[in-house]
């Protein structure tokens, strides 16, 4: 089996044990040399604050590529781009850039007046400075807004002509649902890559839970076994053997790089790369 490229996803730490989660984090998963990491805004952007300190930290002392999370949410288009400049002023040139989750109490996402009305805008603006590598997200099942499976792929389509490089995708559970996916965003013209997100399942309750939010498809086979496996106390055996499945398919079908949604709690996610065989680099042993 080909092993993949791989990425993960962490999000900032609000406090101080928080921290040190997030710094053992990355001191596990860094010797598996990823491609990059990348560090979320909370909805809203409730932890612009703390994004920035997270990927400025990162970016310092970890010797990895860091990626920053960018929304429009509760900023004009001045200071979101302040923010950009400012991580491209510390050597930080990769973003991830979203439209962003509304702020909390609010049902539907609303521009700041002088905002950015949505992420092709954002997209837009950011590809102009010509300083930065532009990733994007996409949405295998159908994003909770959009009317049909078509529009999301007409929008990412739209964010990827706009000068975004590269999608990644929200978690699923099949690999069925990335692959069909996959075969209509060629259909409809998109030749830039694709990654498929991974979510391995610290907690199925939670999982579930973030899936409903997402719009992602819960099969019932899934359901039934993880109640089984909660039951028995076999829920991280079997949220392994699933998750390193998955990927396997996904590689099978030609898939080479792999973005895993970490919720900074390394081990699973560290299992399961071993399992593929993406194993420690010696010189990377002591990054963090």
């Amino acid at each position: 089996m080909t092993k993949p490229q791989i990425s993960f996803e962490f999000f900032p730490p609000q406090t101080l044990e928080a921290s040190f989660r997030l710094w053992d984090t990355v001191q596990t998963l860094a010797p598996l040399d990823p491609r990059f990491v990348s560090v979320t805004y909370g909805a809203g952007g409730t932890t612009r604050e703390l994004t920035r300190d997270a990927v400025s930290t990162l970016h310092k002392s970890s010797g990895l590529p860091v990626a920053a999370h960018l929304t429009c949410v509760e900023a004009t288009r001045q200071e979101t781009m302040a923010i950009a400049e400012s991580f491209a002023a510390v050597g930080v040139t990769e973003i991830v850039a979203l439209r962003g989750d509304p702020p909390k109490g609010q049902e539907q996402f609303a521009p700041h007046p002088e905002g950015f009305t949505n992420s092709v805008e954002l997209i837009s603006a950011l590809a102009e400075t010509g300083k930065f590598t532009i990733r994007v997200a996409a949405y295998p099942d159908t994003h909770p807004e959009a009317p049909h499976a078509q529009a999301d792929i007409e929008w990412l389509k739209a964010k990827l002509d706009a000068g975004a490089d590269e999608a990644l995708t929200q978690f699923f559970f099949e690999a069925e649902t990335f692959l069909r996916f996959r075969d209509a965003c060629a259909k409809a013209g998109i030749d830039k890559p694709i990654v498929p997100g991974i979510l391995p399942i610290e907690n199925w309750g939670g999982a579930k839970r973030f899936a409903k939010r997402c719009g992602t498809q819960i099969p019932t086979w899934l359901d039934q076994a993880f109640d089984k496996a909660v039951r028995d106390d076999r829920q991280d055996l079997l949220a392994t053997a699933l998750c390193t499945e998955l990927c396997s398919d996904l590689i099978d079908e030609g898939v080479d790089k792999l973005h895993f949604y970490t919720l900074n709690r390394p081990e699973l996610t560290r299992d399961v790369c071993f399992a593929l065989g993406i194993t420690p680099k010696a010189d990377l042993q002591n990054v963090a």
